[in-house]
């Protein structure tokens, strides 16, 4: 599982790099919080509606033949909610004032969506090695307990036989 305190770091660092930044909230693509620093918003819904943002966006982007999904931007009358990929399996979004500079925030929302991603990916390979390796030691460890099983006999199953039957033709001489 990915560092929880890592990635808030890099969300606090992103703010004060930011500092029209209202929130930040690092997500899974299926929605799930990773790490957030979003005082006053509600995280869970947050990430799910990244989620289904970027399910559209990823549509949208496959449509109009633009490539993978990179950023998305919403601007409402009282601030942005961008949105920035991490990586294949993470997404940040970031809640920003009305008054930030936009390519302050597209150039700091990029650097700390690839900081994450990287976080993300490192801790999912991380994950998968323990698991493959914790799996081997199991079956090594069956291996050295588990006792050979002797060979069984071969047994070749029996014809059975009809009793002999007088033949009728045999034994009458003429």
């Amino acid at each position: 599982m990915v560092d929880e305190a890592e990635l808030l770091a890099e969300l606090q660092r992103l703010r004060v790099r930011v500092p029209q930044l209202t929130g930040a909230l690092a997500a899974s693509v299926d929605g799930l919080v990773l790490a957030q620093d979003t005082p006053g918003i509600e995280p869970e819904g947050v990430a799910a509606l990244t989620a289904a943002a970027l399910g559209v966006a990823q549509r949208l982007a496959d449509a109009t033949e633009q490539g993978a999904f990179r950023e998305l931007l919403v601007r409402g009358t009282d601030g942005y909610v961008a949105t920035y990929a991490a990586g294949e399996a993470a997404v940040l979004t970031l809640l920003a004032e009305d008054r930030v500079n936009v390519g302050r925030l597209h150039l700091e929302g990029r650097r700390a969506g690839t900081r994450i991603g990287e976080l993300v990916t490192t801790a999912a390979r991380s994950e998968a090695a323990a698991k493959e390796s914790a799996l081997r030691a199991r079956g090594r460890a069956r291996a050295r307990t588990t006792p050979a099983t002797p060979a069984l006999p071969v047994r070749t199953p029996k014809t059975p036989t009809l009793p002999e039957q007088p033949n009728p033709q045999a034994g009458t001489a003429h």
